[in-house]
C-alpha cells in the first residue's frame, strides 16, 4: 500500500471530515468562518485527521465518533498555524497570502483562540474524559514549544536535544495525540493506546524533520512556501545545526549574523545553503528522520497497520 492507496481507502471518511469541518465552523459573526476557510480551504492534506482515521481502524473502530474528532485536531492545527504566522509576520501561506496578512495580527489571534474553544466544545459533546485530558495536555505543551521557539530564534548556540524539544511540543505531540485518539475512540487497551501514540510522536518528529530539511532543498511550486524562509525568520533547524558543530569559528560568525539580521538576502540564504551542503547538513537530518520512522513503525502490529506503514514512507519520501 503507498499513499495514493491510502487516500482511495479513506476517500469517504476524508469527505465526511471535510463536511464536519464546515459545519463546526458556523458562527453568528461570519468574519469567523471567512478568516478560518480563507487557511483550511487552501490545500492542506489533512494528514492529521488521516492519522485519526486509520488508528482507528487499526483498532476495528469505523464509528460516527472519528469526525468530530479529526475535527478537534485539524482545528487546533490550524489554530496553531494561525498564531504561528502572527508570530514569524509571515506574508503568505501555502502559496496564497496569509490570513494575518489580508486581516491583521490582532484578528487573526482571536480567530485562532474561537478554534482552539471550538476544538474544546467538540471534545465535551463527545464526553470522553480520557480524550479531553490527552488534547488539554497536548494544547499545554504546544503553547510551551511556541514560546521555547520564540526564545531560540535566532539563537545560533541552539543545541541538537534543543532541537528535538521544540519539534516535539511544537509538532510531534499533536501527531502522536491524533494517533492515541483513534485508539482511544475503539475502546483499545492501555498498552495499544500508547503503542499508537509512540508511533505518532515519531512520525511527527520526523515530519517536521524533513520539512524543516525540505526548507533548503525543495522547489517552492511543490513545498508550499518560499525557499529559505526559516533563515529570513531567524529559525535554527537540524541542518544548520550541523553546520554549525562543524564549520569553522569564522564560517559561524558568518551565519551568526544572516541569522540574526532576520533579513537575509538571496546571497546570505545562498551562502548559508553552501556551507550546509558542504558540512552535510541535509543527509544528517533526513537520515535521522528515517531512523525515526523506522522506530516507529516497530511500535505497530495488527493486519490493518498497512495504512499506517504507508503514511510512514510518505513522510520518508517526500519530494526533495
Amino acid at each position: 500500500m503507498n499513499m495514493t492507496d491510502v487516500l482511495r481507502r479513506y476517500e469517504p471518511d476524508l469527505k465526511q471530515v471535510e463536511e464536519h469541518l464546515g459545519k463546526y465552523l458556523h458562527s453568528e459573526v461570519p468574519f469567523i468562518p471567512q478568516v478560518i476557510n480563507h487557511l483550511i480551504t487552501s490545500g492542506g492534506k489533512r494528514f492529521r485527521p488521516l492519522m485519526l482515521l486509520a488508528s482507528a481502524d487499526l483498532c476495528g473502530y469505523r464509528g460516527e465518533r472519528r469526525y468530530p474528532l479529526s475535527a478537534v485536531i485539524e482545528f487546533i492545527h490550524t489554530a496553531t498555524l494561525l498564531h504561528d504566522d502572527v508570530v514569524d509576520g509571515a506574508q503568505t501561506r501555502r502559496r496564497k497570502p496569509s490570513a494575518n496578512n489580508v486581516w491583521g495580527n490582532a484578528a487573526v489571534v482571536l480567530v485562532g483562540d474561537f478554534l482552539y474553544s471550538r476544538s474544546f466544545t467538540l471534545m465535551t459533546r463527545d464526553g470522553d474524559l480520557a480524550i479531553i485530558k490527552l488534547i488539554s495536555e497536548t494544547t499545554n505543551t504546544m503553547a510551551e514549544g511556541e514560546v521555547f521557539q520564540l526564545l531560540k530564534c535566532g539563537d545560533v548556540g541552539i543545541t541538537e536535544e534543543d532541537y528535538f524539544t521544540l519539534i516535539e511540543k511544537k509538532t510531534a505531540v499533536l501527531i502522536a495525540a491524533a494517533c492515541a485518539v483513534g485508539g482511544l475512540t475503539a475502546g483499545a487497551a492501555p498498552d495499544r493506546v500508547e503503542a499508537l501514540r509512540g508511533f505518532g510522536h515519531a512520525m511527527g518528529l520526523a515530519f517536521q524533520l524533513t520539512d524543516d530539511t525540505l526548507d533548503y532543498v525543495a522547489a517552492e511550486k511543490e513545498f508550499g512556501k518560499a525557499i529559505g524562509m526559516d533563515i529570513k525568520e531567524g529559525k535554527i533547524t537540524l541542518p544548520l545545526i550541523r553546520t554549525l558543530a562543524r564549520c569553522t569559528a569564522g564560517e559561524k560568525e558568518t551565519i551568526r549574523g544572516i541569522v540574526e539580521r532576520k533579513q537575509a538576502t538571496e546571497e546570505d540564504i545562498a551562502a548559508v545553503f553552501g556551507l550546509i551542503g558542504r558540512y552535510d547538513g541535509i543527509p544528517y537530518a533526513l537520515d535521522r528522520a528515517r531512523t525515526i520512522i523506522a522506530e516507529g513503525k516497530a511500535r505497530l502490529d495488527g493486519e490493518a497497520k498497512a495504512a499506517l506503514l504507508a503514511m510512514a514512507d510518505f513522510i520518508a519520501e517526500r519530494t526533495l
